[in-house]
């Protein structure tokens, strides 16, 4: 019996051995196999930091520089004109001259022009029922016209011709005479036309030269910048075009003024053709009367 029991209470502690051996090992800290490693402390992570901190400007140091990015210019018309090569502003400048002088031409020839086309029509209604030469020209008491100076030269070739009156040479000579004073007015009428026609027909050309240059320049400006970035790029063409938009701003009126004043100008020379009409028509009334002796004048007294 008693030995039952022993054995009843040997199984029993040795299955409470067995059941407390587990939590024995798991409370013991693990064997360790190596060099003990420990957390770095604040005093290491702050040694650290500076290291860190020299090492990062050394990695931005080594990474390549961009370029700064470049910033348009000004487009207007002054900006390009003050950024142009030297050569240009000078092509620029001469052919803002033109354009001046252009407009001058247009407003002193308008001017003389309507002046001119006033007096001698004022003139021809003056000498309309002149009788003579010296009725004419004391009709005209001195104005300044073409038609004056046809009465003059006609009055000049009968004083001339005293004494061998002709009257088929009398006329000849006043007509020769009556074509220089036309030529005459055809030169003074025309003065400044050909300034006309010569800005006109190398205005142009002035410009498209300059503008040739200014993009040579750009060209050699680029390739020292070694980009094709276009905010670089266009400002020095757009400077350049604008030698050839001046140059035709100054062309195209030239052109049209020149047209409009060749226009005048003949128009101008058919009124002188009729003046020097008129005058031929007076002489060779007083030329009649004088061939039958009479006064001049004096058949359209009788007719009256």
């Amino acid at each position: 019996m008693k030995t039952s029991r022993s054995r009843i209470l040997f199984s029993a502690l040795a299955l409470i051995a067995f059941c407390l051996a587990p939590a024995a090992h798991a409370q013991q800290p693990p064997a360790s196999t190596g060099p003990e490693v420990t957390a770095p402390g604040p005093d290491a992570q702050a040694q650290a930091a500076p290291k860190d901190a020299q090492a990062a400007p050394a990695s931005e140091a080594s990474r390549p520089v961009q370029p700064a990015r470049a910033i348009p210019r000004e487009l207007s018309p002054w900006s390009m004109f003050l950024s142009a090569d030297v050569f240009v502003k000078a092509v620029m400048l001469s052919l803002v001259f033109a354009s001046l002088a252009t407009w001058t031409i247009f407003l002193a020839k308008l001017g003389e022009f309507a002046l001119a086309r006033r007096r001698l029509d004022l003139a021809l209604r003056r000498i309309g029922d002149a009788r003579s030469l010296a009725e004419a020209q004391a009709s005209l008491s001195r104005k300044r016209s073409v038609l004056a100076a046809f009465v003059a030269g006609a009055v000049s070739e009968l004083r001339l011709s005293e004494g061998r009156l002709v009257e088929s040479g009398v006329k000849e000579r006043v007509a020769s005479r009556f074509s220089e004073i036309v030529k005459g007015e055809a030169r003074a009428v025309r003065r400044g036309m050909s300034v006309l026609a010569t800005i006109g027909s190398t205005a142009p050309f002035v410009g498209l030269f300059g503008t040739v240059w200014g993009i040579m320049n750009s060209f050699i400006g680029i390739a020292k910048a070694q980009t094709t970035n276009l905010a670089v790029v266009a400002p020095g063409i757009a400077e350049a075009l604008l030698a050839t938009a001046i140059g035709l701003a100054a062309a195209i009126p030239a052109v049209m003024i020149y047209n409009f004043f060749n226009r005048r100008t003949r128009g101008y020379l058919d009124l002188v053709g009729s003046a020097s009409g008129a005058v031929g028509r007076v002489l060779s009334r007083e030329l009649d009367d004088r061939t039958l002796g009479r006064p001049s004048g004096a058949r359209l007294h009788a007719a009256e």
